[in-house]
């Protein structure tokens, strides 16, 4: 509970008027989200101790995914997460990471009775994901030849719920978190595994990307990052890393 004290004060630090760094990030539960008028997710939590760690500015906006990213792509100290460090953005962006690491599971509606264990055997359905995701990524270089994209997370879950799409690929966080709010999903099988990442511009300075790593560092060692997992339930089992029951 020290540090969600400690995360709640720093939410609330004005900004100076020098070189700030601007992060931008998405509605991406339990990583990043909002409550009322709140960012929370243990993404967030762990940006807000990184920049006080280093005492430099900074401002974090949310707004769908696909700006968020094109503005750490092209401007200057602009930085985004939660992002998976995926070969194809591994030259577009700098990186200070892990953030966590994750996986994606192969989701359909649990009364679609669609069974399918392997990517192949997947790829005989429609499957959606978000405009400008990863997954888009990760689904196009599988060859997947029916992809349906959707401007957001939550229009796509609604195209699975409604059968207008047949699978979906979602992080094993959201699914746990959904299923307890009572969404009825279906695991298929584990799609992908990634590493999740804080994506700086690539003209970054190099000096201020080494102190946020170093600040990053200092948290996972501390033993402050697996506290901030323990806030948001995130727990290993034999699936990996999903959320705990409470």
């Amino acid at each position: 509970m020290k540090v969600l004290s400690l995360i709640l004060s720093l939410a609330a630090a004005p900004v100076a008027a020098a070189d700030v760094v601007h992060f931008t990030t998405e509605d991406y539960p339990p990583y990043n989200y909002r409550v009322g008028g709140e960012i929370r997710g243990a993404g967030y939590d762990q940006v807000l101790l990184m920049m006080k760690e280093i005492n430099v500015p900074y401002t974090i906006e949310m707004m769908p995914w696909a700006r968020a990213i094109a503005l750490a792509e092209s401007e200057p100290l602009h930085c985004v997460f939660t992002t998976a460090h995926i070969p194809e953005r591994d030259k577009l962006f700098k990186w200070v990471e892990p953030i966590a690491v994750g996986r994606n599971f192969m989701v359909s509606h649990k009364n679609s009775e669609i069974k399918v264990g392997t990517i192949e055997e997947a790829k005989a359905y429609i499957v959606g994901t978000q405009r400008n995701d990863y997954t888009q990524t990760l689904l196009e270089n599988e060859g997947f030849p029916k992809i349906d994209l959707a401007t957001d997370l939550k229009l796509t879950l609604k195209k699975l719920v409604t059968k207008r799409i047949d699978l979906m690929p979602i992080s094993e966080q959201h699914y746990i978190e959904l299923q307890e709010k009572g969404e009825e999903l279906e695991a298929q099988f584990v799609f992908s595994e990634q590493k999740f990442a804080i994506a700086c511009n690539a003209d970054f300075p190099q000096k201020l990307l080494a102190r946020m790593q170093g600040a990053l560092d200092k948290l996972i060692a501390d033993g402050t990052q697996a506290e901030i997992f323990d806030t948001y339930n995130l727990r290993y089992t034999n699936f990996g890393l999903v959320a705990a029951k409470p």
